[in-house]
């Protein structure tokens, strides 16, 4: 059989982590965690995704602190045992061939909030088992939701140390890429823009001011992560929302974030205005890390609405992106990658167990 070149199956490095593909599973959420520790569901969930090909398993947002989960049931990294658990898991991902990244979170004023199954209703107040929120100022995310508490200058200086103790526990847990969650209108986003940040200190204001605890944090989790790891960021490039963050910012933000060691942008878009008005379709966000990659000169990952073999091979032989992020796509088939280089032509490893399947 002759097989075809393709530069989604050509390997790539960040730092001294090298991805045997370009094809990334992205964070998805699975809200079954028991007290933020991963279940036999996570081994398995995550596992298939390795087993299927993937170059690298990005762990679902993983909350930084107790209140930075978006609901009980959401993992979590806020102590040692909990990243003990989470070993487990980067040992299988490691053992089929894939890297293993985690996506340290918090989720601000959109924390404490019901399963999205349970559709009684979406935020969980304190007595019904929830918590106080908390975000850059005080205004909810929409009506009827938990409306937040105001961090104050030294809440802010405390948080930042709980992200670099989680950032630590994920090196010690054996994950190779660490990805900071600054997009979907989580606490990080909510800083970044002026539609929730109405701060009138040093972190609200000016751009620089509102991209502050986002550049702090980064800073200081790279200065203490070992220098061979690679760290990552993903941001949402717009709010889709006028006067509200702007890709325009994402391109300045995310050369303030090269400059701070960051090897990624993971470019999403949206999450922090209720009924935005998003134009929805295959690879809708793709435009906006191609525009960061070409103005602000960073490595760029693209994601929403990736689902076919020749889509994706295309975002990154054109240089739109350097590596495509799948998220629902994983959830129908987990052996995504191997199904997609039988479709381009391209030779790849299967396990030796499912060799048969794809003779």
């Amino acid at each position: 059989m002759t097989y075809t070149m393709s530069q989604l199956f050509t390997p790539i490095t960040f730092q001294g982590v090298t991805l045997r593909n370009r094809i990334v599973v992205s964070p998805m959420c699975q809200y079954s965690s028991e007290n933020g520790y991963p279940t036999d569901w996570h081994l398995v969930h995550l596992g298939s995704f390795a087993r299927g090909g993937a170059g690298l398993v990005i762990l679902e947002a993983t909350a930084v602190t107790p209140e930075g989960r978006i609901s009980p049931q959401d993992m979590g990294i806020w102590e040692d045992g909990q990243a003990e658990a989470l070993g487990k898991i980067v040992h299988f991902i490691k053992g089929q061939g894939s890297v293993a990244g985690i996506q340290l979170a918090h989720a601000g004023r959109k924390a404490s909030t019901r399963v999205p199954w349970d559709q009684s209703r979406e935020v969980l107040t304190p007595a019904e088992g929830g918590w106080e929120v908390v975000g850059p100022s005080a205004i909810p995310f929409t009506e009827g939701w938990l409306v937040p508490h105001a961090l104050t200058f030294e809440e802010i200086q405390t948080l930042k140390e709980h992200w670099v103790a989680a950032a630590l526990r994920a090196v010690k847990a054996g994950f190779e890429v660490l990805e900071i969650h600054a997009a979907h209108g989580y606490l990080l986003h909510e800083f970044l823009s002026p539609l929730s940040n109405h701060r009138t200190d040093e972190y609200g204001g000016s751009l620089e001011n509102r991209s502050r605890l986002l550049l702090e944090i980064t800073r200081s989790i790279k200065a203490a992560i070992p220098a061979s790891l690679s760290l990552w960021v993903r941001i949402s490039a717009t709010d889709w929302t006028e006067g509200g963050w702007s890709i325009e910012e994402s391109v300045e933000l995310s050369k303030a974030l090269k400059e701070a060691g960051v090897d990624l942008i993971d470019v999403s878009t949206g999450g922090n205005v209720p009924r935005a008005q998003i134009p929805v379709g295959p690879g809708y966000q793709v435009r906006f890390a191609e525009r960061i990659k070409q103005k602000a000169g960073i490595a760029t990952g693209a994601v929403g609405l990736i689902t076919e073999p020749h889509q994706a091979e295309q975002i990154v032989a054109t240089g739109q992106a350097d590596v495509a992020l799948l998220a629902r796509a994983f959830l129908r088939d987990p052996h995504w990658p191997q199904a997609a280089a039988k479709v381009l032509g391209v030779k790849t490893d299967v396990p030796k167990q499912y060799g048969r399947a794809w003779l």
